[in-house]
């Protein structure tokens, strides 16, 4: 992802910053912890395509 994106990409939700996380091809809201994806090289930044980071996989 591009470094210049990156600076100017914000959380659709608080407008707070964004970590990108290449493993996963996510960035990471840390306030709202919330992970939105990045598809082909384009980050997808719906509030309901984000991932929350609070849920445990497997739990309800």
């Amino acid at each position: 992802m591009d470094a210049r994106l990156l600076d100017i990409l914000v959380c659709p939700i608080c407008k707070g910053p964004l970590e990108h996380d290449k493993k996963a091809q996510e960035l990471i809201c840390k306030a709202d912890k919330l992970a939105y994806p990045i598809r082909d090289g384009i980050p997808i930044m719906w509030a309901d395509q984000a991932r929350d980071l609070q849920v445990t996989p497997g739990t309800n």
